[in-house]
């Protein structure tokens, strides 16, 4: 099935290798040795250089596995032994304790070795593990779904744990391509159960229901039951919904509190204020019926961006929140379209360079007309 086609689609696998140690880290022994030997070389009678070997092992256990360590000790103390007996002190007291304290040292870096090892080994499966739950509660966002071309990024805060209480899905259904972006209020494993529910619900129900308010509605009835269940009942999710009819020049938008989407054209860069409604999960307490959809010219040549607040929240040093639109005029003033790709790449590099690491979960979807 082509990615044109597929019913829902699913952010890119993302390489992780833990447990492996800093490469200058490996270096640290053979450091360690060129100084010993040096100093054998320029103060053969005056020091014994040879008992810096005694945490030869050691270093070599932080960057290699138990059996290098094993021989590293083993070749420390034969070291050890042809230094002492060059200067003629092979049985002095001070060198037997020097030999000791090696064996020693050898036989802890060995453990040491072994569990690092096995802590590695812990990390890879708990990374594996971690990235296989990513992929099944988002999906890798294809460069095309209905009439629309598509990008998007997800980074997590913890890098380790991979997903957090951002989401993103995008369907194309009978009724056009839907969109959806959202944030779900707090951390942790209830944000990515609360997370993983709405998403579920969504793939489910955006092939069902006309309407996209109606849409919506279904899906704040979801946040709602699992808030009770979960006995939390201040959960709730911002969210904004889209939908893109085939061979229509427009989108329809409906904002459950979530932030406004930016459009990029030929006109500029311009946030698209849309009329906001409760987040999903407290429309029991509007009091009101739900308002209507949103409807925004949507033509070639024009890029839509969703973000979450861990865009625009991200601070530099100074504490100044990033200017994304500001950022992004500045960018493309010039330039008359921009695709998908381009704009979440600039974006997430842009990011970085003004505030360092992310230190809150982000995600980002950029759309444009395929015609």
């Amino acid at each position: 099935m082509s990615a044109a086609t597929e019913p829902c689609h699913p952010a890119a696998p993302q390489a992780a290798a833990p447990g492996s140690p800093p490469h200058w880290v490996r270096w640290l022994p053979v450091l360690l040795l060129l100084t010993d030997l040096l100093i054998e070389a320029l103060f053969p009678q005056a020091t014994a250089a040879g008992f810096l070997l005694t945490g030869l092992p050691v270093l070599v256990a932080f960057g290699f596995g138990p059996l290098p360590t094993a021989l590293s000790g083993a070749g420390a103390l034969g070291l050890q032994l042809l230094l002492a007996a060059r200067v003629g002190h092979l049985y002095e007291h001070h060198h037997l304790w020097a030999y000791l304290s090696t064996a020693l040292a050898g036989l802890a870096g060995v453990m040491l070795a072994v569990q690092r090892v096995r802590q590695a080994r812990h990390l890879v499966l708990a990374s594996t593990v971690s990235e296989a739950l990513r992929r099944t509660v988002l999906h890798p966002v294809p460069e095309q779904v209905g009439e629309l071309r598509t990008a998007g990024r997800y980074q997590a805060a913890q890098a380790e744990v991979a997903i957090g209480g951002d989401l993103y899905e995008l369907c194309d259904t009978p009724f056009g391509t839907r969109v959806l972006l959202g944030d779900v209020r707090g951390s942790g494993l209830e944000a990515v159960r609360a997370a993983a529910d709405l998403l579920g619900a969504f793939r489910a129900t955006a092939h069902e229901v006309g309407q996209l308010v109606e849409l919506a509605e279904l899906l704040d009835r979801q946040v709602r039951r699992g808030a009770v269940e979960s006995g939390d009942e201040e959960l709730f999710v911002t969210a904004v919904l889209l939908e893109h009819r085939r061979g229509a020049d427009r989108l329809d938008v409906v904002n459950r509190g979530h932030l406004d989407p930016v459009l990029l054209g030929r006109a500029g860069v311009r946030t698209v204020h849309c009329p906001q409604d409760l987040p999903l999960g407290l429309g029991h307490l509007r009091g009101r019926p739900a308002p209507a959809a949103t409807g925004i010219p949507f033509a070639a040549g024009q890029t839509l961006l969703l973000h979450t607040d861990g865009v625009t929240e991200a601070r530099d040093r100074d504490g100044r929140f990033y200017p994304l639109t500001a950022r992004l005029a500045t960018r493309y003033h010039h330039r008359p379209s921009v695709t998908p790709e381009q704009l979440v790449s600039f974006v997430t590099e842009d990011l970085v360079r003004h505030a360092g690491p992310a230190r809150d979960d982000l995600a980002l979807l950029a759309l444009t007309p395929v015609r």
